[in-house]
């Protein structure tokens, strides 16, 4: 924990240089702390690491994309950027999710949200993307780069989620995956012909949505059980810089883009987390796109993304959990 604020973060948050810093978290990525000053509560990240500036960019941009459709399912990020001494930070509002909430001055009076985590991510997932410059409609991507894992995403705008899913997510990953692990014949085919054969025919235009399609919206892009939870947002709403305000269910650390609701659930259904409830209440809000009797396989070509990223990240058996999910698929589906 610094024993002072960097410059850049006083002059990013126009604050001054008396504030109260406190030790909160940390990684070993980033360096993280808590900013108390008279008027409000912050949470800055600061690493020096490679690939700092892409990861903090992507961050601050998925979680105000995110808290500008549902404000009260994630915290907004104030800024990011580059240190003085060296590295960047990225701030953000404070998110007690539940280890501090004794210790503050009290709940705020406002009575919060009253929404259910699958009530926020309905509302999410009906947020239509911008449209944006030089497009004349709603894209499938994102304005910047973002990272799952650590892994940095292409978000190159495309009029098609098809060619999005395929090129962007799952060509993308398979080349990082080689990367990290060698080259890997048996499995480039496996994913080279599921990008011919199977995604064309879940998610073709024309096909998924029927006539109509699908918009873009905006979705978290990391869903899995250990990004979401319940927690105060501190110094909200009027609030006391260290008063809490009402619990709410919450998400962080997003990979963000505009794509199909149901890419968020590729994750969501790789590590579980999200009882029979949960989908009950979203699928009563949002229902599942038609052909709804391709859902569950739609899920699981989105599923095997994640598992293919982690197989880029750490090796070992993901890459058999991809390969089980996209034979299965190509069984299916593939030419005969």
């Amino acid at each position: 924990m610094p024993s002072s604020v960097d410059p850049a973060i006083l002059r990013a948050l126009s604050i001054e240089n008396t504030s109260q810093i406190s030790r909160h978290g940390g990684s070993g990525f980033a360096s993280t702390f808590r900013i108390t000053t008279a008027s409000t509560s912050v949470f800055v990240k600061t690493s020096s690491s490679g690939g700092a500036a892409v990861m903090f960019e992507g961050e601050h941009c998925s979680l105000n994309a995110i808290h500008h459709a549902v404000p009260s399912l994630c915290p907004q990020s104030f800024a990011w950027g580059k240190l003085d001494g060296g590295g960047f930070f990225l701030a953000t509002e404070f998110l007690d999710l539940g280890g501090g909430l004794s210790k503050t001055r009290g709940q705020s009076s406002t009575k919060g949200s009253g929404l259910s985590l699958a009530a926020k991510l309905a509302k999410l997932h009906t947020t239509s993307a911008p449209t944006p410059d030089g497009c004349e409609s709603p894209q499938f991507g994102f304005p910047v780069t973002t990272c799952c894992g650590d892994t940095p995403q292409d978000n190159t705008f495309t009029s098609s989620w098809a060619d999005f899913f395929a090129n962007s997510r799952l060509l993308a990953i398979l080349e990082r995956g080689e990367q990290s692990n060698g080259s890997d014949p048996e499995l480039r085919r496996t994913v080279e012909r599921t990008v011919k054969e199977v995604v064309p025919r879940l998610l073709g235009d024309g096909h998924l949505g029927g006539k109509q399609g699908i918009r873009p919206v905006v979705v978290h892009g990391d869903l899995w059980s250990g990004n979401k939870g319940r927690g105060s947002f501190v110094g909200r709403d009027q609030a006391p810089p260290d008063g809490a305000g009402p619990v709410e269910d919450v998400v962080y650390d997003p990979a963000a883009c505009y794509a199909h609701n149901e890419y968020d659930f590729g994750i969501m259904n790789m590590f579980g987390g999200f009882p029979s409830s949960f989908w009950t209440e979203y699928h009563s809000r949002v229902p599942k796109t038609e052909p709804q009797n391709e859902y569950a396989d739609r899920v699981a070509l989105y599923e095997s993304y994640h598992h293919l990223n982690h197989y880029a990240i750490f090796g070992g058996s993901y890459k058999s959990g991809a390969m089980t999910i996209l034979n299965g698929l190509l069984r299916k589906y593939g030419d005969k």
